[in-house]
């Protein structure tokens, strides 16, 4: 027993209570830090090109868990360590081909905007069924990072991890803003419905509203995206019509620029020359229509003889008309445009790019980022100008909408296609900038959520890859690699019903950001009255 005490007394000695003690507590203090980072890490996991949609529920969860009851200074904190832990990974492709700079600045941007809604989170938190109001507050976030900074950048909607998903079928009821609504609803929910399981083992009571309220907010997303089923259907409406996507590749490197733009126009005619010897040879349907990437010649056509002549010669060879993507000059004003080229008269219609994308087609602050270092604006020398009128090409008695590459990602770039009486959707697109990043598949995703939103066959046309045809419920029935030429040939279904969400258009994210204002309004409120009740 004494050599017992002896110990004890020494340990004690050695690593006295009042030195070991804050250690533990820091290391507990960095606790809520640690799980908003990996939160956020694992909202990134649930992202394409992985399936694992359903890890956005736990991600919320841990999410809600460190925000309750915080005060608005560590919720910004926490909230920022969310946002860089989903945003860092997500949005890498960024610096691909510019380096870490731009990418960390505009990482570091958006997730101020994930922050402050973290401060919203923990402000409503103490509020009866606050999942609902903290997940109003989510998308309120995500409508605000759609808008500003320089026309908005809604690249990680939570929709948009969802393409897999079950809750998919509620882009059909609401567009992204429902579908991303009901999973981070189903998240909070699922972290109340643990926090009071827990707290009733504790206390050995049911406080049954609560309770009520988080089953309903893990049930209800579930039950309505089942229900949203027959909203999906890939019933040709309006017959069918055969199109063809061609995937003609681009040089990897070793041409100066010139000789690059006229290289890939030489690869996507040639691989349209290919897909007719095939039709010749009974291999392949004879498609209606044809459809090249964005920036598919970036040499006009209109100025350049030899441009029109190789187009020109593609058409003909497959006996279609060709959806061009180019770059073109009219009237002083560069276009990033689509042209309708047919096989006898040439170019028919065109449509300009209107949603075009801040410091890849043109600079904003130019003049202010010129006098911090004159090099920064060479990497656009000359702004694009914005389209006006929505695209929709009307050919072989199809109305094909359009909606080019970063357009994919706003809900009123596609959905104003629709509107304007489109049948199918078109996404071409140019990804060979981002090499084999995750971009491509992230934004292939936010096609296959634009097809069941709006009930569309949607074919996607990429340069390099990944090009594929996606059918009305959101699936893939053809897809190229990354980096190959080839061409995808299919009878896809056309469609004129229109969705809820295509009816509704903003008004269900209107809604959610009224719901948002009320519960922020309700918990400052409550705040204050509890601060005067203190104070008397």
């Amino acid at each position: 027993m004494t050599v017992t005490a002896t110990s004890v007394d020494e340990s004690d000695r050695l690593h006295p209570r009042s030195a070991r003690a804050p250690w533990s507590a820091r290391l507990v203090r960095l606790v809520p830090a640690a799980v908003a980072a990996l939160s956020g890490l694992l909202l990134y996991v649930s992202f394409p090109p992985r399936t694992l949609w359903w890890l956005a529920l736990p991600a919320f969860a841990g999410f809600g868990w460190v925000l309750r009851g915080r005060g608005w200074k560590a919720a910004l904190g926490l909230g920022y360590l969310f946002g860089l832990g989903f945003l860092l990974p997500l949005l890498v492709w960024t610096g691909v081909e510019v380096g870490p700079g731009p990418w960390l600045a505009l990482v570091a941007a958006e997730a101020l905007f994930v922050a402050l809604v973290g401060v919203g989170v923990a402000a409503v938190s103490k509020l009866p069924a606050w999942p609902v109001w903290a997940a109003a507050l989510w998308i309120a976030g995500e409508a605000a990072r759609a808008r500003v900074p320089f026309h908005g950048f809604p690249w990680g909607k939570i929709a948009f991890g969802q393409a897999d998903g079950v809750f998919l079928p509620l882009a059909a009821v609401g567009g992204t803003p429902v579908l991303g609504f009901a999973v981070v609803l189903c998240g909070f929910g699922l972290q109340e419905a643990v926090r009071l399981a827990a707290e009733g083992r504790r206390t050995r009571t049911v406080r049954r509203p609560a309770a009520a309220v988080a089953l309903l907010s893990v049930v209800l997303p579930v039950a309505g995206a089942s229900a949203a089923r027959t909203l999906v259907s890939d019933k040709a409406e309006n017959g069918t019509v055969t199109v063809a996507v061609i995937q003609g590749n681009v040089p990897r490197s070793g041409l100066e620029f010139n000789a690059q733009r006229r290289a890939v126009l030489d690869y996507h005619a040639r691989e349209t020359e290919r897909l007719a010897a095939d039709v010749k040879a009974g291999r392949a349907p004879r498609p209606d229509v044809v459809l090249w990437p964005e920036n598919s010649s970036d040499i006009d056509p209109f100025a350049y003889l030899d441009a029109r002549m190789v187009i020109d010669q593609a058409a003909k060879a497959v006996g279609a008309p060709i959806s061009v993507g180019s770059v073109v000059e009219r009237d002083g004003e560069l276009l990033n445009e689509q042209i309708l080229w047919d096989p006898v008269k040439g170019p028919l219609q065109t449509y300009d790019k209107r949603q075009i994308q801040p410091f890849g087609e043109y600079l904003p602050l130019r003049s202010l980022l010129g006098a911090i270092n004159e090099n920064w604006t060479s990497m656009v020398r000359q702004d694009f100008s914005r389209g006006t009128e929505p695209g929709v090409f009307a050919v072989a008695g199809t109305r094909i909408g359009l909606a080019t590459c970063y357009e994919a990602a706003f809900d009123w770039a596609v959905r104003d296609t629709v509107t304007h009486g489109a049948q199918m959707i078109s996404v071409p697109s140019n990804n060979a900038t981002f090499d084999r990043s995750e971009m491509t598949y992230q934004q292939l995703a936010m096609s296959r959520v634009r097809a069941v939103e709006h009930s569309r066959t949607v074919t996607v046309p990429v340069t390099s890859g990944v090009s594929a045809i996606i059918m009305p419920d959101g699936h893939i029935t053809q897809r190229t690699g990354m980096f190959v030429p080839g061409h995808l040939v299919q009878k896809v279904p056309l469609r004129s019903s229109r969705t809820p969400a295509t009816e509704l258009g903003v008004l269900p994210e209107i809604a959610l950001v009224l719901v948002a204002a009320g519960g922020l309004g309700w918990a400052i409120g409550a705040g204050v009255r509890a601060r005067r009740v203190r104070a008397a």
